[in-house]
This record gives structure tokens, sequence and C-alpha cells, in this order.
């Protein structure tokens, strides 16, 4: 049953969106914002600057005044599953079975539980890069062997070399997908993607899907989950989602893990609950209050996002040259191609020396990533401004080496 509703819950205006306080976010114990020095304006690692959405803030506040702090109740029963299959109906026309939905730590915690699972020590990993740092962690630390497949610029920009991804995968037994993809901001359309799978169906590999930013498509068109291609596909899929990035509450640390079938279920499960983790009663509380009345500061936090990132684009086109920045059609982050520019020793420690900027280092991704630097923009648009600025300024005033 829905909680009582509050006049909190209508769909916020982006005046609250633009209310980020600086000094209220250097106080925080988020890594985010209490990494770098206080003159640092921090634009890297995935996190929002926004106040999360009043029915998350009401549950938590509920849960601290009345001390409800306990053990949750898990592993059953809990309505995740079925709140996430509701909303993978509603939202990409994705039928799932409650019963393959298990409630997990995060999304990275099921990466790793999925490759140790469907793998054995020595087989083939394919990773396609540039991608979020802990793919390259998971594949060594679970003793896999990393076969890379850099993605390759084309007409929809970052692609997926599919003869590439052919050649890999006869020596692989996992692909690691991330989707939509990190740090360039691609939303895989479907033809994309059924390339993918006809190579992964051909190969007999298991895809583990990483769909963190699934809510955070930017384009207009629909996310397509990669386990909703068909029920082969599915068969062979470990999805791995989270309200996590689009609500803004990854410190809770609350995922679902996904099984396109029975023997990925089991095969996952087959690793003993404890060593997989528990989930906090906050975490529980937080998703299911974003998943049931999240929907209009969803839509709101979509509408400033697009707002931001044509701000990005216009200031990069206009004052930064030798910079090049094609948009995404997903997340929040900005792909900034510096190589033009030769910057020395690195784009990431050239913005954060010489501008007072912190972005998240592109070698870091792998690479593919040298010689670029993401940009997280999902700040308030005077912050993102201002940060735009001084690295526009530091290009014009600093004659940077040229490699």
């Amino acid at each position: 049953m829905r909680d009582a509703p509050s006049d909190l819950d209508a769909r916020p205006a982006a005046a609250e969106f633009d209310a980020v306080d600086p000094a209220v976010k250097r106080a925080s114990r988020g890594e985010k914002w209490a990494t770098y020095p206080p003159e640092v304006l921090p634009l890297w690692v995935a996190d929002m600057d926004f106040a999360v959405a009043a029915p998350i803030r009401r549950v938590l506040q509920r849960a601290v005044e009345t001390s409800d702090l306990g053990y949750p109740i898990h592993p059953a029963p809990t309505d995740l599953p079925d709140l996430f299959a509701a909303r993978a109906r509603e939202r990409y026309g994705w039928e799932v079975e409650p019963r393959r939905v298990e409630v997990v730590t995060d999304v990275v915690q099921g990466m790793i539980v999925g490759v140790d699972r469907l793998s054995a020590p020595g087989d083939g990993v394919i990773v396609q890069t540039p991608v979020y740092p802990p793919f390259m962690r998971i594949v060594e630390e679970t003793g896999r062997r990393f076969l890379e497949n850099p993605l390759v610029p084309g007409p929809q920009g970052f692609e997926i070399d599919l003869d590439g991804l052919r050649r890999a995968a006869s020596e692989a037994r996992v692909l690691l997908l991330c989707h939509p993809q990190n740090p360039t901001g691609r939303a895989f359309r479907r033809a994309e993607l059924e390339a993918v799978a006809e190579v992964a169906l051909s190969h007999g590999l298991f895809v583990v899907s990483d769909e963190i930013h699934a809510d955070l498509v930017l384009s207009g068109e629909r996310f397509v989950p990669f386990a909703s291609l068909a029920p082969e596909v599915a068969a062979r899929t470990l999805t791995l989602a989270s309200a996590s990035k689009a609500f803004n509450v990854a410190g809770l640390r609350t995922a679902v893990a996904v099984f396109g079938s029975d023997e990925v279920r089991r095969r996952f499960l087959s690793l003993p609950r404890h060593v997989r983790g528990g989930v906090s009663i906050l975490g529980f509380e937080a998703t299911r209050a974003a998943w049931r009345e999240g929907g209009p500061w969803l839509e709101a936090v979509l509408e400033y996002l697009r707002g931001n990132r044509a701000l990005v684009a216009e200031i990069v086109a206009r004052d930064l040259p030798g910079v090049v920045y094609r948009p995404g059609e997903a997340t929040y982050f900005a792909w900034l191609d510096c190589r033009a520019l030769g910057l020395e020793p690195s784009p990431f420690r050239f913005f954060l020396d010489r501008a007072r900027v912190a972005l998240s280092d592109g070698l870091a991704f792998g690479r593919p990533g040298a010689g670029f630097a993401r940009l997280n923009f999902a700040t308030s648009r005077a912050l993102l401004r201002e940060a735009l600025e001084r690295m526009a300024k530091a290009l014009s005033t600093t004659e940077p080496p040229r490699g």
C-alpha cells in the first residue's frame, strides 16, 4: 500500500536542482566532495549533487526517528522482486518472473558473483573498453583472462566492434556488458544488441549485463534490456540493476540480480547467501520508495540533466577549442576527447591543477581512455557553468604541451 501522499511528492521544479549549496556538500562524508580541497569543484565520481526524492527522505527519516534500524526481513518475504518486475514491464516492456529476481548488495558485487559462478579460473572474459573500472578489476580478481574488445567510433558514436567481439568470443566464456555505457553515455539500440546476442549465442557465452543506468536514458527512446531480446538470449543472461544511480542512493547498497533462466539462477545462488552479502533496512526502504513513488522526481531530474547535457555541448564547442564531445543518449557523463590538445600528464591532471576542477581520469577506464576525461554533469547549472568556465580559462591562458 502506498504511503500517505505529501505535497513534497509533486514533481520538483528546476529551482530545486539549482539549489545545490557547495558549503553543504563540502561538509558531507561522501567521497565526491570530501576527496579534494575546498577550492576544487568535483565533477567526477558517479553521484548526483541533488537532494533525494521526497518519498525517499520520508521513509529514511521515519526509520531513524523510530529507531527502525534492526535486521531487515531477508531473504523473504520482500516485495522488491515484484516491484522490479512491475517496473520492468511498465518502463521497458520486459517480462520478468519475480522468482528470478534476487536482492543483492550492489551491482559490482553481483558482477563478481556472476563471473565467479558462470566461468572457471582461466576462462576468458570479454570487456569492452573504455568502461567502468571495476569491470577490469573483476576479471583480474577472479583469476579469469582479460579479453579486451575496445569500442570503436561510428555513426552512432562509440559502437561495439562486432568483428573484434567474434574473435574474442572464440576464447571466452563470459561477456561483461555495460548498458547504458559508462563512460561514453551510449544506450545501445536494439539492432546493436541483437548483433551482440547473435555472437553470444553462437559461441555459448554467458552475458553479465550491468544496467544500473537504465533509468537515465536522456534521448527519449525506450531503453532495451539485453535479456528482453528473446527467450534464448535471456537464458544466458544475468542482469544487474539498482535504484542507486537514478535516485542518488548509492551509499545505501541495494541492487537486484535478474536471472534469465533457472540455470543462471542456480549457478548464482550456489554461492552461500552470507558470502554474497546482505542489505540494510534503509536500502530496502529507499529502493521501495524510489520504485513506488519516485516517478515524478525522476522525470524532473531527467529533464534537468538534458538541459545540463546541452549546456556542456554548447560551452565545449564554443569555449574549449580542441576538446571534442559527442553527447550520449544516457547517463549524466560527458566523455571529453582531449587528445588533440596533448595535455600533460593527462587531461585529468591538467584540469585539476590549472582549473581546480576534478574530473575522472580517462585512463582509469582502460587503454582507449588515454587522452580523455569523464565529466559528471549531475550538478546545479551554476556549478556546472563555473566548472566549464574554469576549464576554458585554463586552456586559454596556458599553452599546454603538445604531443
